[in-house]
C-alpha cells in the first residue's frame, strides 16, 4: 500500500478509509441483484445470455486489486476498471426486461465505479 500511497493523486481523491466503507456496502448489494438474476436463470426464468455481463463484471471487479496493487500496472488497472464499469451497464440494461429492481439496485455499483473510473484515469495520467 506504499507505493499506492506515494503515487500522485488528483487533489479530489477520497481518502483511503472510504474505498472500505463504500465497497463494504456495496457488495451486499451486488450479491444481492446479481444473486437473484442468477438464481432465476438456474430455474430456467431468465435466459442464461445473462450470465455473460454478470460473469465478465464479476471476474474484471475481482482481478482489478491484483493489477493494481500487486502489479503495481496503472494501465492495465485502467483498461481493467473500463471494463467493470462497461459490464455493469450491459447488465443493468441485460437484467431491465427481466427484473427492473434489479437492475435498479445496481446504481451505486455504477455510480461508484463511474467515479473509480475517473479517479483511475487520473492516477494513470498523473504517474505516467
Amino acid at each position: 500500500m506504499n507505493w499506492y500511497a506515494e503515487l500522485a493523486k488528483p487533489t479530489w481523491a477520497p481518502p483511503a478509509p472510504v474505498f472500505g466503507i463504500v465497497w463494504s456496502i456495496l457488495y451486499p448489494i451486488i450479491i444481492v441483484a446479481y444473486g437473484y438474476v442468477i438464481y432465476r436463470i438456474a430455474r430456467g426464468e431468465f435466459p442464461a445470455a445473462l450470465l455473460v455481463p454478470i460473469l465478465l463484471n464479476v471476474a474484471s471487479n475481482v482481478v482489478f486489486t491484483p493489477i493494481q496493487f500487486g502489479l503495481r500496472n496503472l494501465w492495465l488497472a485502467e483498461v481493467d476498471i473500463i471494463i467493470v464499469l462497461a459490464t455493469i451497464v450491459w447488465s443493468m440494461i441485460a437484467i431491465w426486461p427481466h427484473s427492473r429492481w434489479a437492475s435498479l439496485a445496481l446504481t451505486p455499483y455504477l455510480v461508484w465505479v463511474t467515479i473509480a473510473t475517473a479517479l483511475q484515469s487520473s492516477i494513470t495520467w498523473l504517474n505516467r
